[in-house]
Parts: C-alpha cells; sequence; structure tokens
C-alpha cells in the first residue's frame, strides 16, 4: 500500500513545483543609471566648486609675492610655506600669534558659554511648564530670524553707554546669545531625555540643578556637540561685530586683523603673502574641530530620523 503511494505523491510535488511561477528579476533600466551618473557628475561639480577656493589656498601659500602674480594660479611655487610661516609670526612683533590668541579666546569661550546657556534653556523649555512657555519659546523663534547685521548698531550704542566697546566683553557677550542654539536644545532634549528618567531621579532625592547636570547633560552630549560646532564656526567667522566694537588691533580676531593687512597691500605688496598663509593657518582649526568632532556632528544631525 505505502510502495504505491510514495511515488504518486512525489509525482504530484513535482508537478506542484513545476506549476510554481518562476519570477524573472527584472533588469535595472538604463535610465536608473544614467540619473545616478547625473546625480554623481552634480555632486562632483559642487565637491570641486567647493574645494577649489582652498586648494588655491594651499597652492598659493607655497609661493613668494613675485610667484603669486608671474606664474599660473595653480602652480606650485618654490615651496616657501615654511618661510611665509615663519614671517607670518614674525611680522610687526608677533600681532598674528596675538589675533589667534583672541580668536580663540572669543571662540572656544564664547561658544562653550552660549553652547551651555542655549542647552539649559533648550532643557527648560522642553521639561518644565510655566506660564506663558510657549509664547516665550515663539519670541525666541523670532530672534533667528532677525540677522545679527541688525542688531549691531544698536548693541554698539548699549556697550558705548556701558563703557565696554574696545574689550574683550563687547566681542564675548553678545555671542552668548543664540536662539538658534535654545530652538535645537529643545529639539534634542524632547529626543534624548526621557521624563520618566527625570522622574525616577526626582524620587531618589537630587535636586534639579544635580538632575541636569549629572543625568540630562550627558545623554545631550550629542547634541551639545552639535550646537557647539555650529556656535564655534558662527564665532570664529565672527567679522562684523567685531569690525563695529574694536579700535586696538591688539584686540582683533583673525579675520578683522587680515582685513586690515588687506586694506594697506597696495602700500605694502610683501603682505599679500602673509595674508594668504594667515587665511590658511584661519581655516585649519575649523576643520580640525569638523574632523574631530564628526561623529557627535552625525549622530547630533540624525537625532530623531529612526524611532
Amino acid at each position: 500500500m505505502s510502495t504505491k503511494t510514495a511515488p504518486r505523491a512525489a509525482q504530484a510535488t513535482t508537478v506542484k513545483t513545476a506549476e510554481l511561477p518562476i519570477r524573472v528579476r527584472p533588469a535595472r533600466r538604463p535610465r536608473q543609471f544614467a540619473s545616478k551618473a547625473v546625480v554623481h557628475a552634480v555632486l562632483i561639480v559642487f565637491a570641486l566648486y567647493a574645494l577649489m577656493p582652498l586648494t588655491w589656498l594651499v597652492i598659493a601659500s607655497t609661493k613668494n609675492y613675485r610667484d603669486l602674480f608671474a606664474t599660473n594660479p595653480f602652480s606650485l611655487g618654490d615651496f616657501s610655506l615654511l618661510a611665509n610661516l615663519k614671517a607670518l609670526f614674525a611680522y610687526n612683533d608677533g600681532i598674528y600669534a596675538t589675533w589667534l590668541g583672541n580668536t580663540v579666546l572669543y571662540t572656544v569661550v564664547g561658544s562653550l558659554l552660549s553652547t551651555l546657556i542655549s542647552v539649559a534653556c533648550g532643557y527648560a523649555f522642553d521639561k518644565y511648564e510655566f506660564q506663558g512657555k510657549e509664547k516665550l519659546f515663539g519670541l525666541v523663534l523670532v530672534g533667528v530670524l532677525v540677522p545679527s547685521t541688525v542688531t549691531a548698531l544698536p548693541l554698539y550704542l548699549l556697550f558705548s553707554e556701558a563703557g565696554l566697546t574696545n574689550t574683550y566683553w563687547s566681542v564675548l557677550v553678545p555671542s552668548l546669545v543664540n536662539p538658534f542654539g535654545v530652538y535645537l536644545a529643545r529639539v534634542f532634549s524632547e529626543g534624548y531625555v526621557p521624563s520618566e528618567v527625570l522622574e525616577a531621579a526626582r524620587m531618589d532625592g537630587a535636586g534639579e540643578l544635580r538632575i541636569f547636570s549629572r543625568v540630562a547633560l550627558p545623554m545631550l552630549a550629542p547634541g551639545f556637540m552639535t550646537i557647539f560646532l555650529f556656535s564655534f564656526t558662527a564665532s570664529w567667522n565672527n567679522f562684523y561685530s567685531a569690525l563695529m566694537m574694536l579700535n586696538d588691533e591688539q584686540l582683533y580676531p583673525v579675520n578683522l586683523g587680515l582685513y586690515a593687512w588687506m586694506k594697506n597691500v597696495y602700500q605694502q605688496p610683501e603682505l599679500y603673502p602673509l595674508v594668504i598663509i594667515g587665511a590658511l593657518v584661519a581655516v585649519v582649526p575649523l576643520i580640525l574641530a569638523f574632523l574631530g568632532l564628526q561623529r557627535f556632528w552625525r549622530s547630533g544631525l540624525t537625532a530623531g530620523a529612526v524611532k
């Protein structure tokens, strides 16, 4: 009995298997490859456009004053990079090193304080309930829309009345206010800090300041670094407010100092190589900051993308 049914079952299985439709993987259309090629070509063009000024800056820093105007812009010079660096830091009793130190002070100290204030404000807007919270947050968002050039003159008049113009404070204090940082901090607080963890910390007897510093702030580390990088870049490139507030060249940041040199290149042509090598040196800290903190940068930018 079993010997007769077994071949029939095998034959039925073979027939059913043969009757199953075979899915043929469709070949990719040439249009898909063409669209990808166009996208890659556009990205390459934009990358070259972005890297071309930096490439020219690196090449021009290897030239002396004569080669800057006598050779092709994208041809290497006689490799005077070290000589240009020595001349840069020796000119006018090393005034460039003073400008670089001022820029580090304005940028690092100002960005750290600004980021800490922004994170604290964003955390408060997210986790606490108080009267007029949304209206006050709307006022903060209005501050994002106001360009810094509009507030430069009122700030100058205020600092002039307080006797703080032409001081370090005239550049540091305005950089502490960052409405966009407050907005980002609230978004990061909503995504990174669960309210249940804060309630558990309160039940254990922790105060609000300790909860923020020991519980919430470590959770907000990616957001903190993202806001810090935004503030760092804005402070490093801050030019107009320093131009309005400062008269003493000993207080200049790097970009304002290079601008002062550029105004004198017609009377002092030997300043051309110094301006170029000075601009290259001023770009290096930004590149190092982004390369060193890129893992925080990536995690901060993708916060909330995956739920």
